[in-house]
């Protein structure tokens, strides 16, 4: 168990964390509406390479994040988590800049490659904030700066679809930049970290994993946040096909599989702080375990509906029940491995949940087109109950 120490000025250093991850959210999921169009710009004229080196572009920036999320946390630990947070607005301004003057559909690979291994702004602040925040407010810190994370998910598509109209494709990214180096300066002239190098080791003491008495506890929520980001992404391959069966107006099919995405990601933005809230008075892991299997449960009559509005209702009523999970794995893990080690295992954290966010599309994918969509629901739900009775074991 870690020691309680906190910085008198985690509530400023809360705020600036929330606007910088909004902000860098916002950058990384902003060309999602017009990544294809950006692609076809850029010279890839034939259908299907558009399609694969919008996927790669798309991807590449998680695959190089999840990658450098441990690193990043190590370093974090070692260094401070101030020096990183500064490190990762200031890379990803300069990167979002870079992508704006691409020339090419490998170009704009390679700079998505760049941001993923430069940014983890949101990663770090979740460090910095788990770290300074007094023991008994973490939950309710964690769960305000998630829903920052997740309005940057929101907001980011939808500003996606309005700017390029206005001012143009490499303009969006440019003001993107601009916007994040805004951030930048907030993190080095607001933030105030009261950091503590780690003591050196003795010679013959254990280092790592291996200084942690029981890993369990690691291990279940490592796999819990894969577990969330799964269950949001395993829907994504199929949503718009899954409401073409139960809307009967094609025209109406996008606006509606639009909502249903946007659902949950609502439902997450306004429960996370009252769940981390509640589960600073209840238990954090009672919450993770209570929130797993809500989520479970609601799996099963999202296989049922019968038309998109109950879908819709659903969907929102699953992100208020996981948007306590990502607040309450970081509380948790922050309380059970010692002071220096935090960073590095909120970093791991990060790299299962990018883990989810890869493979919660392929299986859903695949399961998908191979059995049938609705089995998709029931495949996930399973999942889901799974991870909460595994958890409900590990804390017991």
């Amino acid at each position: 168990m870690t020691t309680t120490t906190h910085n008198p000025y985690w509530r400023r250093n809360l705020a600036v964390c929330m606007v910088g991850s909004f902000t860098t959210i916002v950058a990384m999921t902003l060309l999602l509406p017009f990544l294809p169009l950006y692609v076809e710009q850029l010279g890839v004229k034939d259908p299907a390479a558009i399609v694969q080196w919008s996927g790669a572009a798309f991807g590449a920036t998680f695959f190089s994040a999840a990658l450098c999320a441990p690193l990043w946390g190590r370093l974090a630990d070692r260094y401070g988590r101030k020096l990183m947070l500064i490190r990762a607005s200031l890379g990803m301004s300069v990167a979002m800049a870079l992508i704006g003057v691409a020339q090419s559909a490998w170009q704009l690979v390679a700079l998505r490659l760049l941001a993923g291994l430069l940014g983890g702004y949101a990663s770090g602040s979740t460090v910095l904030v788990a770290t300074q925040t007094p023991k008994d407010r973490t939950g309710w810190a964690l769960g305000t700066l998630a829903s920052a994370v997740m309005a940057g998910n929101l907001v980011g598509p939808l500003l996606g679809g309005v700017m390029p109209p206005l001012i143009g494709i490499r303009a969006t990214f440019f003001a993107a930049g601009a916007v994040i180096f805004v951030a930048f300066l907030a993190t080095a002239l607001l933030i105030r970290e009261d950091h503590r190098p780690p003591a050196p080791k003795a010679k013959g003491e254990a280092v790592g994993w291996a200084s942690i008495p029981d890993t369990r506890p690691l291990t279940a929520m490592l796999l819990t946040g894969m577990l969330l980001m799964l269950a949001n992404m395993s829907i994504e391959p199929i949503i718009t096909v899954y409401v073409a069966q139960l809307v009967p107006d094609p025209a109406q099919v996008t606006m509606t599989a639009g909502v249903v995405m946007s659902a949950a990601a609502l439902g997450s933005i306004l429960s996370a702080s009252r769940l981390g809230k509640l589960a600073d008075r209840v238990g954090h892991w009672n919450v993770i375990v209570i929130c797993l299997a809500a989520a479970a449960l609601l799996l099963v009559p999202q296989a049922l509906v019968t038309a998109g509005w109950q879908l819709v209702a659903l969907r929102f009523l699953m992100g208020l029940a996981l948007g306590g999970l990502l607040p309450c794995v970081a509380s948790v893990i922050r309380h059970r491995v010692p002071e220096g080690m935090a960073g590095q295992m909120l970093g791991w954290s990060t790299s299962a949940q990018y883990t989810g966010q890869v493979v919660g599309p392929l299986l859903g994918g695949f399961v998908g087109g191979h059995i049938g969509m609705r089995a998709v629901f029931w495949g996930t739900c399973l999942l889901m109950a799974g991870g909460a009775a595994w958890n409900w074991r590990v804390k017991t």
